[in-house]
């Protein structure tokens, strides 16, 4: 049987080994896997954005979900809290527990892993590995812990806290079909956006300078944009009919799962922000130039922290809690 270092050699390694002389990433790392903490050399005039996700068995992914796409997921929805703050991806730690070893499991999770870690130029620089146990002889669930680093030049970070009175609300791609892939599974369409959502690390880096406030949409749009609402201490009035959607969530004839999906559904990985109205040319050419969508939804508004949703009527809508990580 493969020991814990055995397995960090074959499969976390290689990477670190392929880097060659000159590549910026060899620049950055002092020193990467194989010691006790890495050393690594951020840029001058940059800050460092930092944050951790947890993917857990049974909670935020099905059991024999395909190892391949569980490890670009791993790694997607960190690249999008980096999107979400203005940050470039730089550095990565992967921490693992799993039931036992299955080398077939993780040569196919790190083929995930990687390639999408090449795509933005991350360089994995560490983690840990460890067997899932639970009481008894049953085995435990895979845990799987990943936290990022990136940079982004000092003072020019986004926030929830910057919406202002009078600003557009905006969000990027389409909305719901994540959520549909969970409530009528089918749609290979709907597969891709939850098994391998796309993060928006360029658009966000983009922002810098435009957006007064972001977030990305990974437990619904109308949660996370209250966080923003709630950080700025402002509300907002968004149009449902102008929420961008995919063409299989427009089918949907049930009209209420349809807005559930929309503007509940989590793990779409969209960017959602806040922009001053003088911006609006300059978020147009940056939506041509990057194409991909970007939808002018709604505004800020003075008052309470409250998001208020109006149907193509101009009447209020109910809009329900969107994904709950304690809910049962």
């Amino acid at each position: 049987m493969s020991s814990e270092f055995d397995l960090i050699r074959r499969y976390f390694e290689q990477p670190a080994r392929d880097v060659r002389p000159g590549d910026r990433r060899a620049r950055r790392v002092s020193l990467g896997i194989g010691d006790d903490a890495a050393l690594l050399r951020p840029s001058a005039g940059m800050e460092l954005a930092v944050s951790t996700d947890l993917l857990l068995e049974g909670r935020h992914f099905r059991a024999g979900a395909d190892a391949r796409k569980l490890g670009h997921k791993a790694l997607a929805v960190n690249l999008s809290d980096m999107a979400a703050m203005g940050a470039a991806p730089r550095w990565a730690t992967l921490a693992l527990a799993l039931p036992a070893v299955d080398e077939a499991w993780l040569g196919e999770f790190t083929k995930g892993f990687f390639a999408l870690a090449a795509r933005f130029g991350v360089e994995l620089i560490g983690g840990d590995t460890t067997r899932a146990a639970a009481p008894g002889p049953a085995p435990g669930s895979i845990v799987i812990c990943v936290t990022i680093l990136g940079e982004v030049p000092t003072g020019l970070a986004l926030f929830r806290a910057g919406a202002r009175l009078g600003d557009d609300v905006w969000v990027s791609g389409e909305l719901g079909g994540a959520a549909l892939a969970l409530a009528q599974p089918g749609s290979a369409a709907a597969a891709r956006r939850l098994d391998e959502p796309e993060p928006r690390v360029e658009l966000g880096e983009r922002l810098r300078g435009f957006a007064s406030a972001a977030i990305d949409v990974s437990d619904g749009f109308a949660q996370d944009l209250g966080h923003i609402l709630e950080r700025s201490g402002a509300g907002a009035v968004v149009e449902y009919e102008l929420l961008p959607r995919s063409a299989d969530v427009k089918e949907i004839q049930d009209e209420k799962l349809q807005a559930r999906l929309v503007l509940c559904g989590g793990d779409d990985y969209e960017l959602v922000f806040t922009a001053p109205q003088a911006n609006r040319a300059e978020l147009a050419a940056l939506a041509s130039d990057l194409k991909l969508a970007l939808s002018r939804v709604g505004s800020v508004q003075s008052g309470e922290a409250r998001l208020q949703v109006l149907d193509a009527r101009g009447r209020p809508m109910p809009v329900g809690r969107g994904f709950d990580h304690f809910a049962p």
